[in-house]
């Protein structure tokens, strides 16, 4: 299969501006763009799709062009409902830094077909009022953009002129883009359908109809029980490590419903089709193993956070399901327990008052026999102990004490100053 015809099979196509003429342009290498608006300091999972296909058009031989919205971050895309919080000039820059950095992980910036990275505040916030209305403003008819769907869908809430531009700042940076890369394709999410075709519109009316350029989407990614992809018990999942470690991120992935990481794996994985298709059948044959989902968290946590990130994780997660927590160091050990309970005890507590106290068990009595049971560990070890206590001194770090309930049940509990 040819390029298109493999991003078809991975679910990475919806819409074209010309998909036979594209298929054919494609045959010769081309530069190809995607915009990415800096409204915060990091890029999260949901932007993956779109980096990583950039990626593909790369290794497919083309020149892909990381634009990041160093001016259109001011104003944002218009969402379905609401208009967005506006951000000071300084706020966006700040962002954009940080997502440039990010975007250069997944791209090569050597080679013939050497990555770009550009930043639209550089020629948009140049641009005078008057340049904006007479050179762009003047060629398009207000009703053509109220039939674009996010404007559409937002005349009865309301839109303001601002989020009402914003199609029009898109196209321009498309045709600044054509101008100084001859940069003649352009993809985004099924969302941005509107925008890519008031970029070709603009370059049609600008540089004839001789000029030829393509948009071309893809869905956006689902989960299959409709729930919002890119969440982690109500978290954004982010490609900054700092806001998102390795073991989190590689859980998120390891944790992906049977039912929804084959399509994941297509869309994200850079993986072979050939190799998907033997994942999927291994995970027909056995799908407790969860082959799949710890390929793809394996490939993406590496992507992310490099190979030590992968083995950080891979640790972390052995350790705290199989193994014993005195093999990690007081680091890991907040990486891999960022999501427990905490609680804040005096130092010397009894554990039966800190079991209470955390409601880990419903009275002194149930503390009692847990820990008569064998079914309570502190620190890693197993303790029967009616008598044992939490010690600042025997602490990971002399900061924090853990306490394992069963099997899997973590409980965080620092010492009060």
């Amino acid at each position: 299969m040819n390029f298109i015809e493999e991003l078809t099979w991975r679910g990475l196509v919806k819409d074209c501006t010309d998909y036979d003429a594209l298929v054919k342009r494609l045959e010769k290498p081309a530069t190809v763009y995607c915009g990415f608006d800096p409204t915060a300091d990091s890029l999260h999972v949901g932007h993956l799709q779109q980096i990583i296909l950039l990626r593909r058009y790369q290794k497919a031989g083309h020149t892909p062009i990381a634009l990041c919205g160093g001016f259109t971050g001011m104003i944002g895309d218009p969402r379905p409902t609401t208009e967005r919080k506006l951000l000071t000039h300084e706020e966006v820059l700040h962002n954009a830094e940080c997502i440039r950095d990010q975007l250069a992980m997944f791209l090569s910036f050597e080679g013939d077909n050497a990555a770009i990275m550009e930043n639209n505040n550089n020629w948009l916030g140049e641009m005078t009022l008057l340049d904006y209305l007479r050179d762009y403003g003047k060629l398009f008819n207000v009703s053509y953009m109220l039939q674009k769907d996010t404007i559409r869908k937002r005349l009865d809430s309301g839109i303001s002129y601002t989020e009402f531009s914003y199609t029009i700042l898109q196209a321009i940076d498309w045709l600044f883009l054509l101008r100084r890369h001859n940069c003649v394709v352009q993809i985004g999410g099924s969302d941005q359908w509107g925008n890519l075709t008031t970029g070709t519109e603009l370059i049609r009316k600008v540089m004839g109809d001789d000029c030829e350029v393509w948009g071309i989407t893809s869905p956006l990614i689902t989960k299959s029980d409709g729930s919002k992809f890119g969440k982690s018990e109500g978290k954004n999942i982010w490609l900054d490590p700092k806001r998102t470690n390795a073991y989190e991120f590689y859980q998120f992935w390891v944790n992906v419903d049977d039912a929804d990481i084959i399509d994941y794996l297509k869309r994200l994985s850079l993986r072979s089709p050939e190799e998907i298709m033997a994942l999927e059948e291994e995970m027909k044959q056995h799908p407790e193993q969860r082959a799949a989902q710890k390929a793809l968290a394996e490939e993406l946590t590496e992507m992310v956070h490099g190979r030590e990130g992968v083995e950080k994780a891979l640790k972390i997660t052995e350790t705290l399901f199989r193994g014993s927590i005195k093999d990690l160091t007081a680091d890991e050990l907040r990486e891999g327990l960022s999501d427990a309970e905490k609680h804040e005890v005096e130092d010397g507590v009894l554990l039966i008052d800190a079991l209470v106290g955390a409601k880990i068990a419903g009275s002194k009595r149930d503390a009692r026999q847990l820990i008569q049971q064998g079914s309570v560990q502190v620190n890693g070890e197993r303790t029967t102990d009616l008598e044992a206590r939490l010690n600042r001194a025997d602490a990971f770090d002399q900061d924090f004490s853990i306490i394992k309930k069963g099997k899997r049940n973590y409980y965080v509990f620092t010492f009060q100053k």
